[in-house]
Protein backbone atom coordinates (compact mmCIF):
# COMPACT_ATOMS: atom_id res chain seq x y z
CA UNK A 1 0.00 0.00 0.00
CA UNK A 2 1.69 3.50 -0.86
CA UNK A 3 1.86 5.57 1.67
CA UNK A 4 1.42 9.79 2.25
CA UNK A 5 3.82 10.84 4.61
CA UNK A 6 3.78 14.76 3.72
CA UNK A 7 0.98 17.57 3.33
CA UNK A 8 1.33 20.22 0.76
CA UNK A 9 -0.93 23.28 2.22
CA UNK A 10 -3.91 24.66 0.12
CA UNK A 11 -1.55 27.60 -1.76
CA UNK A 12 0.77 24.82 -3.03
CA UNK A 13 -1.50 22.68 -4.36
CA UNK A 14 -2.53 22.28 -8.11
CA UNK A 15 -6.01 20.42 -8.24
CA UNK A 16 -5.52 19.40 -12.03
CA UNK A 17 -2.02 17.49 -11.02
CA UNK A 18 -3.93 15.50 -7.95
CA UNK A 19 -4.67 12.03 -8.58
CA UNK A 20 -8.00 11.61 -6.66
CA UNK A 21 -9.33 13.20 -3.34
CA UNK A 22 -10.31 12.33 0.09
CA UNK A 23 -13.37 13.54 1.82
CA UNK A 24 -12.68 13.79 6.18
CA UNK A 25 -14.81 14.87 9.00
CA UNK A 26 -13.20 17.20 11.00
CA UNK A 27 -12.00 14.41 13.39
CA UNK A 28 -10.26 12.14 10.33
CA UNK A 29 -8.48 15.47 9.58
CA UNK A 30 -6.45 15.31 12.68
CA UNK A 31 -5.44 11.91 12.37
CA UNK A 32 -1.10 11.12 12.22
CA UNK A 33 -1.49 7.29 10.64
CA UNK A 34 -4.63 5.63 9.43
CA UNK A 35 -5.34 3.76 5.90
CA UNK A 36 -7.47 5.69 4.07
CA UNK A 37 -9.68 4.88 1.15
CA UNK A 38 -10.33 8.03 -1.61
CA UNK A 39 -13.40 9.37 -3.30
CA UNK A 40 -11.76 7.44 -6.65
CA UNK A 41 -10.98 3.93 -4.58
CA UNK A 42 -7.15 4.94 -4.31
CA UNK A 43 -5.73 3.19 -0.71
CA UNK A 44 -3.65 4.82 1.00
CA UNK A 45 -1.61 4.75 4.52
CA UNK A 46 -1.59 8.24 6.19
CA UNK A 47 1.62 7.91 7.82
CA UNK A 48 2.64 11.26 9.28
CA UNK A 49 5.35 12.19 12.24
CA UNK A 50 2.76 13.76 13.77
CA UNK A 51 -1.03 14.81 13.55
CA UNK A 52 -1.18 17.67 10.83
CA UNK A 53 -4.49 19.12 11.08
CA UNK A 54 -5.34 19.16 7.41
CA UNK A 55 -7.74 21.95 5.75
CA UNK A 56 -9.91 21.63 3.03
CA UNK A 57 -7.86 22.27 -0.28
CA UNK A 58 -4.96 20.74 1.57
CA UNK A 59 -3.17 17.50 -0.31
CA UNK A 60 -1.19 14.67 0.68
CA UNK A 61 2.01 13.75 -0.58
CA UNK A 62 2.55 10.35 -1.70
CA UNK A 63 5.70 8.47 -1.44
CA UNK A 64 5.95 8.62 -5.24
CA UNK A 65 5.68 12.34 -5.53
CA UNK A 66 1.73 11.96 -6.61
CA UNK A 67 -0.78 14.13 -4.53
CA UNK A 68 -4.20 13.00 -3.10
CA UNK A 69 -6.47 16.14 -2.84
CA UNK A 70 -8.03 16.52 0.72
CA UNK A 71 -12.01 17.99 0.89
CA UNK A 72 -13.20 18.59 4.14
CA UNK A 73 -17.03 16.66 4.83
CA UNK A 74 -20.10 17.96 5.89
CA UNK A 75 -21.05 17.41 9.44
CA UNK A 76 -23.85 17.36 11.88
CA UNK A 77 -23.27 21.46 13.72
CA UNK A 78 -24.48 23.61 15.85
CA UNK A 79 -25.01 26.99 14.69
CA UNK A 80 -25.16 29.80 16.93
CA UNK A 81 -26.71 33.57 16.30
CA UNK A 82 -27.38 36.47 18.06
CA UNK A 83 -29.19 39.74 17.28
CA UNK A 84 -26.06 42.05 17.77
CA UNK A 85 -22.25 41.38 17.14
CA UNK A 86 -21.76 41.93 20.68
CA UNK A 87 -24.44 39.60 21.83
CA UNK A 88 -22.50 37.10 19.62
CA UNK A 89 -19.13 38.00 20.68
CA UNK A 90 -20.55 37.73 24.47
CA UNK A 91 -21.89 33.92 23.48
CA UNK A 92 -18.11 33.05 21.72
CA UNK A 93 -16.77 33.86 25.05
CA UNK A 94 -19.14 31.60 27.03
CA UNK A 95 -18.03 28.46 24.70
CA UNK A 96 -14.47 29.25 25.06
CA UNK A 97 -14.60 29.25 28.60
CA UNK A 98 -15.68 25.71 28.27
CA UNK A 99 -12.75 24.75 25.90
CA UNK A 100 -14.76 23.96 22.91
CA UNK A 101 -13.89 23.70 19.44
CA UNK A 102 -15.73 26.32 17.44
CA UNK A 103 -15.91 27.86 14.22
CA UNK A 104 -16.25 31.89 13.95
CA UNK A 105 -17.28 33.61 11.32
CA UNK A 106 -18.96 37.15 10.88
CA UNK A 107 -22.57 36.42 12.12
CA UNK A 108 -21.95 32.74 13.49
CA UNK A 109 -20.53 30.24 15.61
CA UNK A 110 -20.46 26.60 14.71
CA UNK A 111 -19.66 23.55 17.21
CA UNK A 112 -20.56 20.20 17.61
CA UNK A 113 -23.80 19.12 18.85
CA UNK A 114 -23.91 19.21 22.79
CA UNK A 115 -27.57 19.81 23.71
CA UNK A 116 -26.22 21.53 27.29
CA UNK A 117 -23.86 23.95 25.48
CA UNK A 118 -26.96 24.41 23.33
CA UNK A 119 -29.83 25.17 26.11
CA UNK A 120 -26.85 27.64 27.58
CA UNK A 121 -26.72 29.84 24.24
CA UNK A 122 -30.24 29.87 24.21
CA UNK A 123 -30.76 30.99 27.71
CA UNK A 124 -28.39 33.68 26.94
CA UNK A 125 -30.40 35.01 24.19
CA UNK A 126 -28.94 33.21 21.53
CA UNK A 127 -30.23 31.13 18.33
CA UNK A 128 -29.25 27.99 17.86
CA UNK A 129 -29.99 25.23 14.42
CA UNK A 130 -28.67 22.02 13.62
CA UNK A 131 -26.89 22.26 10.01
CA UNK A 132 -24.51 20.11 8.23
CA UNK A 133 -21.62 21.48 6.92
CA UNK A 134 -18.05 20.92 6.72
CA UNK A 135 -16.49 22.12 9.90
CA UNK A 136 -13.32 24.10 10.65
CA UNK A 137 -12.62 25.41 14.03
CA UNK A 138 -10.15 27.81 15.06
CA UNK A 139 -6.57 26.42 16.12
CA UNK A 140 -5.82 27.27 19.36
CA UNK A 141 -3.05 30.39 20.09
CA UNK A 142 -0.69 28.03 21.31
CA UNK A 143 -0.89 25.53 18.28
CA UNK A 144 2.00 24.49 16.65
CA UNK A 145 4.09 26.00 19.54
CA UNK A 146 6.43 23.70 21.49
CA UNK A 147 6.24 24.42 25.93
CA UNK A 148 8.80 23.07 28.15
Amino acid sequence: MIRATAVLRRPAVRPDATVDAVTLDHEGRLRRRVTLVCDGGLELLLDLERPADLQDGDALTLEDGRTVLVRAAAERLLEITAETPLRLARLAWHIGNRHTPAEIGEAAIWIAPDHVLAEMIRGLGGAVREVSRPFAPERGAYHGHAHA
